[in-house]
């Protein structure tokens, strides 16, 4: 067999192949692992839906969608998960919340009673630092020293460095800000819901 001479051309030649075998390679394990991924995702919704609105059977009655701006002007959208018990009785809703961490985006999904009490929260996806940040899906839980279980954002929660009541994570400040901003976003994401939802007058939801 005549060996392939070595040129630039014969380089890029080879180079494209690979590439392109490499990447219908990707393409198929991508293929492959979507459904899986996307059945996990939303199980890992299901179950955090159920746990933040206090663990007990719940029934999903509707979606909403508001969108608002964050403090720098940016169109943030939140997910407004309504739910019921077993017997159609309204129980709350679990809000979909995000905000900028140490790490990257904190995405939170917060569950409040009709009245604006928070039930529960469990982190949906985090960048935030092991040990230190990634403490937040524990450190603001019921009984713990940054808890906020009860309590009803109606005024802002904040950490106790800036004047508030909420004990900050050890060394994680930042992560703690950013963790309360968006229960506060959530809060007030899933007020304006409900003012929507009786007179129908903003256009921001989406029914």
């Amino acid at each position: 067999m005549k060996k392939l001479e070595s040129s630039i051309t014969n380089m890029v030649l080879v180079l494209t192949g690979v590439a392109v075998i490499a990447g219908g390679a990707l393409a198929a394990v991508n293929h492959v692992t979507e459904a899986p991924i996307a059945e996990q995702k939303a199980k890992t919704l299901q179950d955090g839906i159920k746990s933040v609105m206090g663990g007990g059977e719940v029934q999903l009655a509707n979606v909403d969608t508001i969108c608002q701006k964050d403090a720098k002007g940016k169109d943030v959208t939140y997910i407004i998960y309504n739910v019921n018990d077993p017997k159609g009785d309204y129980l709350g809703a679990a809000v979909q919340s995000v905000s900028g961490g140490f790490g990257g985006d904190l995405k939170v999904l917060v569950g409040f009673t009709p009245a604006g009490d928070i039930l529960g929260y469990t982190l949906l996806e985090h960048a935030e630092t092991p040990g230190l940040g990634a403490k937040a899906d524990k450190w603001f839980q019921q009984g713990q020293k940054g808890d906020i279980i009860g309590k009803n954002p109606a005024s802002p929660l904040t950490v106790s460095k800036d004047g508030g009541e909420v004990d900050a994570i050890t060394a994680s400040t930042i992560t703690s800000r950013a963790f309360l901003l968006a229960v506060n976003n959530a809060y007030t994401a899933y007020k304006e819901g409900q003012v929507d939802s009786q007179t129908g007058a903003s256009p921001q939801a989406e029914k």
